[in-house]
């Protein structure tokens, strides 16, 4: 009766995010969330998706628990341990955003050994035992120069901003990047900053390497980058060039000014931070008995032009362009997979 009652006290909204294929088969299961790193806002915004989805379906009774954890400054023996711990208090499913995708394998592995379900997105791990849920990454970073080669005919230095060193989000977009590249010799890459996803650190970088750049005419990011970017030449007194965005909404409110005030044209792409759903759906059909491709593949979420304002207009102040899922649309991502 207190399930039933729970269930009508659903809004039509979250009711939506619950759609699909779900049973009373997991209702006793605990899934956790260890999470690398929070120091953004993509992460940030990654997490509360997590949570407007995940705490209906615990009270619903879809399933137990649905706990998130995050370790300090993307620290591989820290949430090592952490993914430990998890076993040691019983969960039945880890969904891990890696801060390494090889060096939590020994953690992730006598996971798997203790029965225990591990679904890893974004920041994917190469343990076979564990799901991987990813977008193309390194095909993300090879479109922001498919989209410039449109875009800018001649010769154009460019501006290349990273994310956090280390962790193969990072590694993938930038070798994507540098494939676009070396298959259009009219760009080169002049200079190379790590921004760590985030506005101010990026603005900092890219204002410390400025002034031993030529003209720059066009700048390649990775998200949580482009505002700081933008900041950055402004304050140099030199001239804006082409910025990649990666959908946060200072990014994307930067940009509308740009455009009503000159016509200033670019696009955006980032993975949705609500794939952390996706990946707690995932985690739920596993415990649930389906059978599970062990890599899924879910499109990059792109930005352009034309449809700038709708995006805008849909994202929360100081957040980012974002996508939930529904148990209904994780269902369709793993019958595609199959």
């Amino acid at each position: 009766m207190k399930r039933l009652t729970g269930m009508l006290a659903l809004t039509a909204a979250t009711a939506a995010l619950l759609a699909g294929p779900v049973h009373a088969d997991t209702s006793d299961k605990r899934i956790a969330l260890s999470n690398n790193y929070a120091g953004n806002s993509w992460r940030q915004a990654m997490l509360r998706s997590w949570d407007k989805v995940t705490k209906p379906a615990v009270e619903a009774g879809i399933v137990a628990a649905a706990d998130p954890f995050t370790t300090a400054e993307n620290q591989v023996t820290e949430q090592a341990a952490q993914i430990q711990n998890m076993v040691l208090e019983g969960y039945n499913a880890i969904v891990v955003n890696a801060a390494s995708p090889d060096a939590l394998n020994g953690a992730v592995k006598e996971a798997c050994d203790a029965g225990v379900t591990v679904v890893s997105f974004d920041g994917i791990v190469t343990e076979p035992c564990a799901w991987r849920i990813a977008v193309d990454f390194k095909q993300m970073g090879k479109d922001e120069v498919l989209y410039l080669k449109d875009k800018i005919t001649e010769e154009c230095n460019l501006l290349e901003i990273r994310g956090l060193a280390g962790v193969f989000v990072d590694d993938e977009i930038s070798k994507g990047i540098h494939e676009g590249v070396a298959e259009n010799p009219n760009f080169k890459i002049v200079g190379s900053v790590h921004g760590d996803w985030d506005q101010a650190k990026a603005q900092a970088a890219v204002a410390g390497i400025l002034p031993s750049l030529p003209e720059i005419c066009a700048v390649v990011t990775q998200g949580g980058d482009g505002y700081g970017a933008a900041q950055a030449f402004a304050a140099a007194g030199r001239p804006t060039p082409l910025i990649i965005m990666g959908n946060r909404e200072d990014e994307l409110k930067w940009w509308k000014e740009q455009k009503d005030a000159n016509g200033y044209e670019t696009m955006s792409v980032s993975i949705a931070p609500g794939v952390s759903t996706l990946a707690f759906w995932v985690a739920q059909k596993i415990l649930d008995g389906q059978d599970v491709p062990k890599d899924l593949v879910v499109p990059f979420l792109r930005i352009d032009q034309d449809n700038l304002e709708a995006n805008l207009a849909n994202t929360e102040a100081g957040g980012v362009a974002n996508v939930e899922y529904s148990a209904d649309d994780a269902q369709k991502v793993i019958d595609g997979a199959k």
